[in-house]
């Protein structure tokens, strides 16, 4: 069975080589993973070399699985470190060769089932499939690959948990199983134990507030998907991802080019420990007042329904497909994105979010201290797109949707805040148009849409978005243009954007250009780097926002001539023209509360002997922040090794030191990681994993503003079988 994958406390960002910006919303992968697998994916996380967003897209593409032998042009192109004239050449290649069955979407390959060690399988499948990898091109994409077996039944099921040595609760729990391969039909679930979920709100009308059940343990099941393919026609029932042409209509999938719709069983493992104790006043305890436990397992909440896919030629070389879906999910909600229209005292600015309150026992009350309302409001959805393709390279396609949230409070006036990522006011949606046209190393890709919704000052707005991309099979230059309206107000699109956000969206009022370079020799260096500019062309929520200029750089060269000497260099810009507080007060990032940040890093990777791999980096960056009267200077160090003595067993450990602000130990982040981590092969089907983290906090206690914490020990272990 083909390996999944685990995750683990997804925070940072630090930065790239070669001209650089911390990679914005949707940007292609920053740099190109030497494999696939889990630790190696999480040290690129960890090492800030990959983004948050990044992460995501590895997961949801190593989930679903590329056939190199059935996949389309855009879904190829999803592959990291593939450009179009490489995509293109293997097409050619399979058409020459006779493999693929017509135009067959990632969506509709089934994955399969591989050993313990898929690369080998996985290379002889690049070949055997006809998708024309070099073996250096299969190693390097082995994890993400899939090959088609008819008949054949496979599968996989993992156990996962997770927790901490100050947890006085069971560990959270999940169960994701998957399994497919018979009669073209697949089948997957995700099951959760949760230890302290809220009930569903209710309105109590003689306190004009929200009333909640105490949180207490649940088991949940918030997602599950049954899927069938064939050779014209695909439909899936249950929870889903899906997206179209640019990302700017409608896209959750998270990939780069996607390409119709995924299924979505997806978990996210806890984060950072947080208070036991969800009541507050006397609520709870002393004791569970004061200690730490880990949080539940957490997941996207994603479209849930009915979505189908049906293809048809039209004439030679050319092809019709229509996608059509509905969605109804219940859908949680933060506090503070809530408004109740019957405390309104004025304008929807001045509405205030309702309080929450919990019962206890003896007729008391006390308000909940929890940031999430799990199924605050219902929301149906539904819409499709049509595309017809003339070729791999030319094609034309509308997407619409629509959707509507109906709150589950009965007797309550609600709405969303203007910081909410959903438009207040009922109803909202978007239609747009997409077109793509190649010949020779030119690349066109055009999207534009309209946003409709109802809110009292919105009613919907315009956005666009242009890619021009120069292609030559070692290298590719990209330039992309875009602009979204200050009422461009789409909660569904995945397209490109700066990080700061305006009423909880990142792709609005904006306008800007992206610059990206790529270029690569095989076993001798690469070199990959980005420029984004921006500027909000009108007012945002910060009064003289509008023309203010944003830039990012990113950047990042690897030398790979010698296994035992590989440096690579990275360097990171990131700078606003205004440098108030409007930056600090949009910035989402942990370290963004600033109007510039000037990064270099630089590692080194040495491949000691077979199975064993050593990685060193030193970061430094000056950090300028708007209430502050000089910069501050940030440093981390990274120390990671990697061993396989075996092929069943895999060992790994690394000491992460992190420092906010060198000059003082008192105000930000400074912490010691050390991560051991250990896969072991029991038997063919079997494979348990385990990881320990020590995280201790180096900040002063004596003048801290926050005391610091004491040391955390935490766990998390895994269990997986494949069919």
């Amino acid at each position: 069975m083909r390996r999944v994958l685990s995750l683990s406390w997804p925070w940072v960002v630090l930065g790239c080589w070669l001209w650089a910006a911390g990679p914005v919303q949707a940007a292609p992968y920053e740099v190109e993973p030497e494999s696939g697998g889990e630790l190696e994916l999480l040290a690129l996380l960890e090492e800030g070399a990959i983004s948050g967003e990044t992460l995501a897209a590895l997961l949801a593409l190593r989930r679903a699985g590329v056939d190199p032998g059935l996949a389309t042009r855009a879904s190829l192109y999803g592959l990291p470190g593939l450009t179009y004239a490489q995509v293109d050449a293997l097409l050619r290649q399979r058409a020459g060769r006779g493999g693929g069955r017509g135009r067959t979407a990632d969506s509709e390959v089934p994955p399969l089932g591989f050993g313990e060690d898929p690369a080998r399988d996985r290379r002889d499948a690049a070949r055997a499939g006809d998708g024309g990898l070099t073996d250096e091109e299969a190693r390097r994409l082995a994890a993400f690959l899939v090959r088609r077996e008819e008949g054949r039944l496979s599968g996989d099921a993992r156990l996962m948990m997770a927790f901490a040595a100050s947890d006085g609760l069971l560990p959270p729990m999940a169960l994701q199983v998957r399994a497919g391969g018979l009669g073209g039909l697949q089948a997957g679930v995700l099951v959760s134990l949760a230890r302290r979920r809220p009930g569903a709100p209710r309105r109590d009308a003689r306190r004009r507030a929200l009333v909640v059940e105490a949180p207490g343990p649940s088991v949940l099941l918030p997602k599950f998907h049954v899927r069938w393919s064939g050779a014209r026609a695909s439909a899936l029932l249950g929870t889903y991802r899906l997206g179209f042409g640019q990302r700017l209509t409608l896209d959750t999938t998270a990939l780069p080019a996607p390409d119709g719709f995924l299924p979505d069983d997806g978990v996210r493992p806890p984060g950072a420990l947080e208070r036991e104790c969800l009541v507050g006043g006397t609520g709870c305890e002393p004791e569970e007042r004061l200690s730490e436990v880990t949080p539940d397992f957490g997941w996207d909440e994603g479209f849930r329904g009915l979505v189908g896919t049906v293809r048809g030629p039209l004439g030679p070389g050319a092809e019709l497909s229509l996608t059509g879906f509905g969605s109804y999910q219940l859908r949680s909600v933060q506090r503070h994105a809530v408004l109740d229209r019957s405390l309104c005292t004025g304008a929807r600015g001045g509405c205030r979010a309702p309080d929450v309150w919990v019962p206890l026992e003896d007729s008391r009350v006390e308000k909940l201290t929890a940031r999430t309302l799990p199924g605050a409001f219902q929301e149906w959805a539904g819409g499709g797109n049509a595309t017809l393709s003339l070729s791999s390279r030319a094609q034309v396609g509308v997407t619409g949707w629509v959707a509507r949230p109906v709150w589950a409070v009965d007797g309550a006036r609600l709405d969303f805040q203007p910081s909410a990522r959903y438009p207040a006011g009922g109803g909202f949606g978007a239609v747009g148009l997409d077109a793509a046209w190649g010949h020779g190393a030119v690349d066109l890709f055009f999207e534009g849409a309209r946003s409709f919704d109802s809110a009292p000052e919105g009613g919907g707005g315009f956005g666009a978005l242009q890619r021009t991309v120069l292609s030559g099979e070692r290298r590719e230059l990209e330039l992309a243009l875009r602009y979204y309206g200050r009422d461009f107000a789409n909660p569904y699109g995945g397209a490109p954007s700066g990080p700061d956000a305006l009423e909880g969206l990142r792709a609005r009022n904006e306008l800007g250009a992206r610059l990206r370079y790529l270029q690569r020799e095989e076993g001798a260096w690469r070199v990959r780097g980005q420029v984004d500019a921006w500027t909000p062309p009108t007012d945002g929520a910060v009064p003289g926002s509008a023309g203010t200029l944003n830039v990012r750089a990113s950047a990042r060269a690897d030398w790979l001539v010698w296994p035992l000497f590989q440096p690579s260099l990275q360097v990171e810009l990131r700078d606003s023209e205004a440098g108030s507080d409007a930056a600090c007060l949009q910035e989402e990032e942990a370290d963004g509360c600033s109007r510039g940040r000037y990064g270099l890093i630089v590692r080194v990777r040495s491949e000691v002997a077979d199975g064993v791999t050593l990685a060193a980096q030193y970061g430094h960056a000056r950090v300028e922040e708007p209430r502050q009267a000089g910069p501050r200077y940030d440093g981390q160090a990274v120390l990671d090794v990697r061993l396989r003595p075996s092929e069943s067993v895999r060992l790994g450990g690394r000491v992460a030191w992190r420092d906010e602000d060198l000059s003082e130990r008192t105000r930000l982040r400074q912490e010691l990681r050390t991560v051991v981590d250990a896969s072991w092969a029991v038997f063919d089907t079997v494979t348990a994993r385990a990881r320990y983290a020590w995280v201790l906090d180096l900040k002063d206690a004596l003048g801290a503003r926050v005391p610091p914490d004491p040391p955390r020990h935490l766990f998390q272990l895994e269990l997986e079988t494949r069919l």
